[in-house]
């Protein structure tokens, strides 16, 4: 039996941060619960202190389709201090001729460094095509 799972970010900021991920990814805001009209509700009916619900602690997206996995962002004291061991690559070509790759690739990579990505640099090997980014917190991922 396959397990569901979710990719959890450490953020500085999670609400900004994950509205970069949902606007690259094509994902949405995960709805709050059923019964209740917004987040703030529910987090007052399940108990969370006001405090809490006021800072920017924790901010979830979804895969509106319901394909790809749960995002969930929590806020964290420190910053990112070394590279990545996990990341993700984004297969934003993968379905195009080889031929036609690099432009899709580019073309994701101007709206990504136009929602606050970084380049970092190129791979192009007998593996595939890629450009390897910084997200704005600085979390390495590859588009292909």
């Amino acid at each position: 039996m396959a397990h569901t799972f979710q990719v959890t970010f450490d953020a500085h900021a999670p609400r900004k941060l994950g509205r970069f991920w949902a606007e690259l990814l094509g994902y949405e805001e995960q709805p709050p619960p059923a019964g209740f009209a917004t987040w703030d509700e529910a987090l007052t009916a399940f108990g969370v202190p006001e405090e809490e619900r006021r800072r920017d602690s924790a901010y979830a997206i979804v895969d509106p389709a319901g394909a790809g996995p749960r995002i969930f962002l929590q806020q964290v004291p420190e910053g990112k201090s070394a590279k990545n061991r996990v990341h993700l690559d984004v297969n934003v070509a993968a379905e195009l001729p080889h031929d036609r790759r690099r432009a899709k690739v580019a073309e994701v990579a101007e709206r990504a460094v136009e929602l606050g990505a970084t380049r970092v640099r190129e791979v192009d090997d007998p593996k595939g095509y890629a450009m390897v980014m910084l997200d704005p917190e600085g979390n390495e991922f590859c588009l292909q």
